[in-house]
């Protein structure tokens, strides 16, 4: 598969400076690419591979300074990280859509399956579950009793969605996941055993929602556990029972959210971020790596460390840190000295 730079141009709604014809199929990490390959200029600290490398085209800043000419076709963009997904969108062939139902696959009489679908080998579609068109079922995939589907949803191999649960359309479950398993609910017993909280709530997953391999979203205690549209999930995060995570949030590896907690729109939660049950962290809020967020966070707050605390107080506590060697000699000094 190959464009030229015109072509990619067009579909990017950039401009092209250099040769409009120049030939390009493939994408390319900016630090390898070389003949034929494209590839992008988003973090200044890579910005000296354009003079280096042979690329036949970069993506780079409608407003970008070269400091020497380079040999490359440049298609300038607003956003040339965004634009970038948009080309590898175009070159790549590995997604296309399958149709058909193996018959190795289960699908239960009273389920109703929408037109053009796929349903791979040994998947299980239960009682009253209704699929949507253009869904994709790969092989291993049990999708339980009266639950929906909704159009052009992928569910790749060895997803399990358990009774009664609501996933959008245009969604992308991976490898592993695992929607509307047992909250964690237990009662403590007077001696010392637990009892078993029974859950019979269950999961939406709204449209445009993305989850990674191995995530897991249970289902709630009462009610729903609900993912809002257009949020993504990576890798084996953890969400609880009766959580709320809102739209367009976006939440990096081995994150966990704990019981009922409520996260809002717009969010950035980074990777192993640790919330705790029954709090709010709310719109357009910001956690850093390993922070453990005990207490609600305001809007448009950054926050990091363990207790989680405002970014800007939390580097200060850091600097204090790395000095308390240090100040523990000096105190020593001091004590001597008296």
């Amino acid at each position: 598969m190959q464009f030229t730079a015109k072509q990619i141009a067009k579909k990017l709604k950039g401009t092209v400076e250099g040769d409009e014809n120049a030939l390009i199929w493939k994408p390319c990490r900016i630090e390898e690419v070389d003949e034929g390959g494209i590839t992008f200029l988003a973090n200044p600290k890579y910005t000296h591979y354009i003079y280096e490398r042979k690329a036949s085209a970069i993506l780079i800043a409608r407003d970008f300074v070269l400091e020497h000419p380079v040999d490359a076709t440049l298609i300038r963009v607003d956003n040339p990280y965004l634009c970038v997904a948009k080309v590898l969108h175009m070159f790549n062939t590995a997604d296309k859509p399958k149709r058909g139902r193996s018959l190795r696959s289960h699908i239960h009489r009273t389920a109703k399956i929408g037109k053009h679908c796929y349903v791979g080998e040994f998947a299980v579609i239960g009682r009253h579950t209704v699929i949507g068109n253009n869904v994709q079922i790969y092989p291993q995939v049990y999708v339980g009793d009266y639950c929906t589907i909704g159009d052009n949803t992928i569910l790749y191999p060895g997803v399990k969605i358990y009774r009664e649960c609501k996933v959008g359309s245009n969604c992308i479950l991976h490898a592993g996941v695992v929607v509307g398993a047992d909250g964690f609910g237990f009662a403590p017993a007077g001696d010392g055993t637990y009892n078993k909280i029974d859950q019979i709530g269950n999961v939406i997953i709204e449209d445009d929602v993305e989850l990674g391999a191995n995530t897991c979203v249970d289902r709630a205690t009462m009610g729903s556990t609900i993912v809002h549209r257009g949020t993504k999930l990576d890798n084996l995060c953890q969400i609880a029972h009766n959580v709320s995570v809102g739209s367009n949030t976006v939440m990096a590896a081995q994150s966990a959210c704990a019981g009922s907690c409520k996260v809002g729109d717009n969010c950035v939660i980074a990777g192993q971020v640790g919330i705790v049950g029954h709090i709010t962290i709310g719109n357009h809020v910001t956690i850093a790596a390993q922070s453990g967020v005990t207490r609600s966070v305001a809007d448009h707050s950054t926050v990091l460390g363990t207790p989680a605390m405002p970014g800007d107080k939390m580097k200060k506590i850091y600097v204090i840190q790395r000095k308390l060697e240090e100040m523990y000699a000096d105190l020593a000094e001091l004590k001597k000295s008296k």
